[in-house]
């Protein structure tokens, strides 16, 4: 049967947000994650210390550092990363079993996990890099968030450059004005390149059953 009774089956897509810290995308991924019921956000193993309110599988997986040296050294991760003296990785059989299942999977990590994924992941992968409209205001968002000392605000500061420096290396690129616009850019990406002819794999059954060779 051909139209609303058949539906293309498709593989997930690895969408994955970067910025500067303070430039506005884990707020943008949470509003994503609210409204698309065909993504889960990557939950990614860290040894820094847990912050109030933070779930241990829900936020971060905390893990001890030799737990995370192992999983590092047997091939678990992904990607992994040493941020402000704290290392991050995300865990590859739960986003591999994801996608495979035809849901996508959020990645709010910096510039150094895109770039490994890449490299492991392939067409699987949708970068998308959120700008500060400048410089002044992202200082000013890090100083509302109330949540890290001048030293630290210092040293977000200090690493925006280097990591603004690498925004030609994704495939969108949002100025984050204003949330509901960024907002509405993002769902425009994520519903494009699902559905690019690649992620469907469903489609060539669907084509064989129109020309009646199913």
């Amino acid at each position: 049967m051909i139209g609303g009774d058949l539906k293309v089956a498709r593989r997930g897509l690895m969408f994955i947000l970067s910025s500067p810290s303070g430039a506005g995308k884990t707020t943008l991924a949470e509003r994503l994650l609210k409204k698309e019921d065909q993504m889960t956000l990557s939950i990614s193993a860290t040894t820094r210390p847990r912050r109030p309110g933070e779930v241990h599988g829900q936020d971060y997986y905390f893990v001890a550092e030799d737990e995370f040296f192992r999983m590092r050294d047997e091939g678990e991760f992904l990607e992994w990363a040493n941020v402000f003296g704290h290392y991050y990785g995300t865990p590859r059989s739960l986003v591999e079993d994801t996608l495979s299942k035809g849901q996508d999977v959020l990645f709010d990590i910096d510039w150094q996990g895109a770039q490994q994924l890449s490299q492991v992941a392939g067409d699987d992968i949708v970068k998308v890099f959120i700008l500060p409209p400048s410089r002044d205001e992202l200082e000013r968002r890090l100083r509302r968030r109330a949540q890290d000392s001048e030293d630290v605000v210092q040293k977000r500061m200090a690493k925006a450059d280097a990591e603004i420096s690498h925004w030609a290396e994704y495939d969108y690129v949002i100025v984050n004005y204003e949330l509901d616009e960024s907002e509405t850019l993002l769902s425009s990406i994520l519903f494009a390149e699902r559905l690019k002819r690649r992620r469907q794999v469903g489609l060539s059954s669907i084509v064989k059953v129109m020309m009646g060779e199913g």
